[in-house]
């Protein structure tokens, strides 16, 4: 090569900016691939060992680690898990795209043996079955006055019990209440059957409490126990208590609903008013009554911890801000037209749709919680 020729040298020159620009490009492309690549995973807050070292204060923890990281994994030997708080998340997952995300086998396995085959713990027809007749059965005006009836009564026995508390200055477990409150509210528009289990007057009611939340407990311990299949197949630990503890609640469920099916068997009034779930689930369908008792268990689940959690949560924000629990306090006084509450029952009867409707600073503290 004559690099003596201006032409060459041009040529040349050409050729290595080409390639340099070419090399940067890549790279630049390289980059950004691995760029995406990093932000496709979410950061790892933790591991399953974590969770199972914080499974006393497991609430905490995970509230910590939304609050630092709001989207994140867990890792475990076997796969891992992304949790997430924000949220367009939260309604991109069980709302807009639901059926994107199923709860899968693995799950299932964890949550049936408490669940069985419940709303959630199942997938595919099977969910689409029981969310089909729940839709419709909670449409029903027999069940929305049924159960606001039911809800109206055991607030107003919660607000005594939570008043003389306050009279004597004593402490209380406002979340225990909660948990036992909403128990009693969706046994009995669940089974139509006094609980009881805020006052305790229902040995029975008392056991499967006991039973039903240690179950409970044992169903959510698998998720950090990876040695959970194990202790089942040898009946130890966690897996044996759950056997046992999943024995009285069945027992006492399988009782209630077969005392129901016996009393509309021999109901001489063929169009009694069926006002309780068990009551109209039982009236639609000659159902298996491990059926019923799985949508029953579900059900519970559904209404009990998720209410009384969210109202622990806003009884705990009013606490640290007296001065939205004072504008709380002075609308609902407003909208009842009450300027002093002497009696909680007849209190709870004035609460209409009507003065509920009015109670926006209410809503949106209540929603503010959630």
């Amino acid at each position: 090569m004559d690099l003596s020729n201006p032409a060459t040298l041009v040529a040349l020159f050409l050729n290595l900016i080409l390639t340099l620009f070419t090399v940067k490009f890549f790279a630049a492309k390289l980059r950004e691939k691995q760029k995406k690549n990093k932000t496709k995973y979410h950061p790892v807050g933790g591991t399953v060992f974590n969770q199972l070292l914080n499974f006393k204060r497991l609430h905490h923890y995970m509230t910590d680690l939304a609050g630092k990281y709001r989207t994140y994994r867990l890792l475990s030997p076997f796969r891992s898990e992304v949790y997430t708080s924000e949220p367009d998340n939260v309604e991109y997952i069980p709302k807009t795209n639901f059926q994107n995300y199923g709860k899968g086998e693995y799950n299932y396995s964890l949550l049936k043996g408490l669940l069985g085959d419940g709303i959630f713990a199942v997938d595919g027809d099977k969910w689409r079955q029981q969310r089909k007749v729940s839709s419709y059965e909670f449409s029903t005006k027999v069940l929305r006055d049924f159960s606001t009836v039911v809800f109206r009564k055991n607030a107003a026995k919660l607000a005594n019990i939570v008043s003389d508390a306050a009279k004597s200055n004593k402490i209380m477990d406002i979340q225990d209440l909660f948990m036992k409150s909403t128990l009693d509210s969706i046994f009995k528009v669940g089974f139509g059957v006094e609980l009881d289990s805020v006052c305790g007057s229902n040995l029975e009611g008392k056991e499967f409490t006991a039973a039903f939340d240690d179950s409970s407990a044992a169903i959510l311990f698998r998720y950090v126990d990876i040695f959970w299949k194990i202790k089942r197949f040898l009946n130890i630990g966690s897996e044996a208590k759950l056997k046992k503890s999943t024995k009285v609640a069945d027992n006492f469920v399988y009782k209630l609903i077969h005392n129901k099916i016996e009393q509309m068997r021999n109901s001489n009034d063929s169009s009694m008013k069926k006002e309780d779930i068990l009551s109209r689930f039982l009236q639609l369908n000659d159902t298996d009554p491990t059926y019923v008792r799985d949508i029953i268990l579900n059900f519970i689940i559904a209404g009990k911890d998720t209410t009384a959690t969210t109202l622990s949560w806003f009884i705990y924000m009013l606490c640290k801000h007296p001065d939205v629990q004072e504008k709380v306090a002075q609308e609902v006084k407003k909208a009842t037209d009450t300027k002093e509450v002497k009696d909680f029952s007849e209190f709870a009867a004035i609460l209409s749709e009507e003065a509920l409707g009015k109670m926006h600073y209410l809503h949106a503290a209540l929603t503010e919680t959630l």
